[in-house]
């Protein structure tokens, strides 16, 4: 994972983001690629008795702010000794960050944890990024510290297509981990030995994975999967992202939609 794109944005989830692309770029001797989204006064275009007169001078004042976070975020990196560039997009944040990570190997995004209650709280868009580009996700949520590398990483197995590109995005990152956990949460009734085509693929690359066939016991495979990332103390996840068209389906499948609400580690996300 030589190029990590990196969401520059103001807000609550802005460290972790920042903090675990130095880790990523560090550990794997990347670049870091900046892009910040310059903001928009979406209020201005609403408004139709005079206040737009007052546009030019609110554009202003967040050109200012975005001013002062690059200057910020400049310095942050020069001190943490990463290799790094700067971009700036006008336009939705999505679009823009999925249009600059067209040669990029992953992008740092935000879990946000908990209802968007203001400006500060960071954008829900890791669903939007992982089913809307080709390239892998890493959801870091908004209250993390740091991304723990190499650390302990377990892969969330179920042979799809989704799990698979997921898996092929993590190889850099898992043939450095210390520990490698491949769970296949088991279909309801059933307790069938797990699917070894994972652990066979990953060996090719030289990693030695520790495989689990993890029990419902009536639950929800979601609900059983969080069970097994608190159980075998997994640092980072690896997982494919499910989704359905919007125009189908405003959600998406029940195991992604769970993981992104609840999850308090790292996901690697590919669909």
């Amino acid at each position: 994972m030589k190029s990590v794109l990196l969401h520059i944005r103001d807000d609550r989830g802005a460290e972790s983001r920042l903090q675990a692309a130095c880790d990523l770029a560090r550990y794997c001797e990347g670049h870091i690629q900046c892009v910040q989204v310059r903001s928009t006064p979406d209020l201005v275009a609403a408004d139709m008795y005079g206040g737009a007169v007052f546009a030019p001078a609110i554009v202003q004042e967040l050109r200012e702010i975005d001013d002062r976070l690059r200057a910020q975020v400049e310095d942050r990196l020069t001190r943490e000794g990463v290799s790094w560039d700067w971009r700036q997009m006008e336009g939705e944040a999505v679009g823009s960050l999925l249009r600059a990570a067209k040669l990029s190997d992953i992008i740092v995004a935000t879990l946000p944890e908990g209802a968007r209650g203001d400006f500060k709280d960071a954008l829900p868009i890791v669903a939007d990024l992982a089913l809307g580009g080709r390239t892998p996700v890493l959801a870091m949520p908004q209250s993390a510290k740091c991304l723990t590398l190499p650390g302990c990483a377990l892969v969330a197995w179920d042979g799809s297509q989704e799990a698979a590109a997921a898996i092929k995005a993590a190889i850099p990152l898992l043939q450095r981990a210390q520990e490698v956990h491949v769970v296949t949460v088991e279909e309801a009734d059933k307790r069938e030995f797990p699917s070894t085509e994972a652990s066979e693929y990953l060996s090719r690359h030289g990693i030695s994975t520790q495989l689990h066939s993890w029990p419902r016991d009536g639950e929800a495979v979601e609900a059983a999967l969080l069970k097994a990332i608190t159980a075998l103390a997994a640092d980072w996840v690896v997982m494919g992202a499910f989704g359905h068209s919007r125009l189908r389906e405003l959600v998406f499948g029940g195991v992604t939609r769970r993981m992104l609400r609840d999850a308090r580690v790292p996901l690697l996300l590919a669909h």
